[in-house]
Formats: C-alpha cells, sequence, structure tokens
C-alpha cells in the first residue's frame, strides 16, 4: 500500500468500526489519563477488570496522594510492571495537585512532563479528549501498518516519526482509533484474519505468506 492508497484505507476501517473509541474503562479525564499509563505492556482487558474496581475508591488526583503505594500496587498488582506504575501514579498525582491545580494539561508538551507519560499516552489522551489528529502508535498499528508496507520500521517510535510522512491530520482523525482496532481483532501478532481481509490484494504481508 502506499500514499495513493489511504483514503480507501481509512474509509474501509470507518466502516468496518463505525462507532471506534477507546476500549479503556473511565469516568472522567483524570481516570483515562491512569488508565492509559496502565495499559502500557498490558491489555485494556486486564486494565479495565482491575479498574472497575480501582476507580470506584480513587477519582480525582487528591485521592491517591493520600495512600501508601504500597496500597496502589496491592489493587494493580496483576498488571504488568505495577511497581513501577504505583510510584509514577502517585508521582504523576502530586504533581497535578500542587502545579496545575487537578486539572490535566491538554498539550502534548506537558503531558510527556509527567512521570510514566510518554508520546504514545499524551497522543492518545489528548486525541480521547479532545478529538485531536493522532494517531498513537502502539505494537497494533506498528504492526498493520509495517504489513501493509506503508512503513518499514523496527519499533512503534519509528513508526511514530515516519507515519507523518504518509498521513494527513485529517488523515489522523479518521484513524486514530479504527486502525488500532483493526490490528486488535482482524489484522492481529498471531493467525491473522487474512483470507477474508478486504486489503489482501494490496498487502505486503498476505502476498508474501501467499
Amino acid at each position: 500500500m502506499n500514499k495513493k492508497d489511504i483514503p480507501f484505507f481509512a474509509e474501509t476501517l470507518n466502516k468496518m468500526f463505525p462507532d471506534a473509541k477507546t476500549e479503556l474503562y473511565y469516568n472522567n479525564e483524570f481516570q483515562l489519563l491512569i488508565a492509559i499509563l496502565m495499559s502500557a505492556q498490558t491489555t485494556d482487558k486486564q486494565v479495565n477488570k482491575v479498574n472497575k474496581i480501582f476507580f470506584e475508591k480513587f477519582k480525582i488526583p487528591e485521592d491517591w496522594i493520600k495512600i501508601w503505594v504500597e496500597k496502589i500496587k496491592n489493587y494493580i498488582k496483576s498488571i504488568s510492571f505495577f511497581n513501577n506504575k504505583s510510584e509514577n501514579i502517585v508521582k504523576t498525582c502530586k504533581i497535578l495537585v500542587s502545579e496545575y491545580n487537578c486539572i490535566i494539561p491538554k498539550t502534548i508538551e506537558e503531558l510527556i512532563k509527567l512521570p510514566w507519560v510518554w508520546i504514545k499516552t499524551a497522543k492518545v489522551f489528548l486525541a480521547v479528549t479532545l478529538d485531536a489528529p493522532y494517531i498513537w502508535v502502539d505494537t497494533h498499528v506498528h504492526r498493520v501498518l509495517n504489513r501493509l508496507g506503508f512503513v518499514k520500521t523496527k519499533t512503534p517510535l519509528e513508526t511514530d516519526k515516519k507515519i507523518s510522512n504518509y498521513f494527513t491530520k485529517q488523515d489522523h482523525s479518521k484513524l486514530h482509533n479504527t486502525l488500532v482496532l483493526f490490528g486488535r481483532y482482524h489484522c492481529t501478532a498471531r493467525k491473522p484474519k487474512c483470507e477474508t481481509c478486504v486489503f489482501k490484494e494490496k498487502c505486503k504481508y498476505f502476498k508474501n505468506k501467499k
């Protein structure tokens, strides 16, 4: 696939996922930020399972800085890197309380200054809360764009840097949710649904596989 295929690619994904949105569970913007932070190297399904209980008790930054880090660890111990995530959640909450009056900043530059908040985290948060035109490159998006031949990269970070050469801001606004869902449920890491894929005739991965 190349640049001329992007309109077809974007519109097809829109038809496949007309109600596309993040699958993370949250009740407010603060909880969304924490849920995204927790989802690093962990499935949304597992994070949601934890947060359905976790978020009933902890709803705003002040709730988190009043308790011991060890208590947070006990709540989220079933997700990966729970030790680091617990410590950085508390650090983030303290910064939000002391420097931002508990209001989540709305720029990438400010967001990535928060502990454990990376470029992907910031893009997801802004795309969901502001409908900002960002594609967040997780492992699913990285895999899909390489298989289809849009990019040839080794890491999600490399892919993130490359996509600006292929997709416009308008493309981003259409693709930021649908592309993730396509990688999560169709172009999966194991046993991708190649035979029924609408993109198979233009897919580099499918042609090599045959």
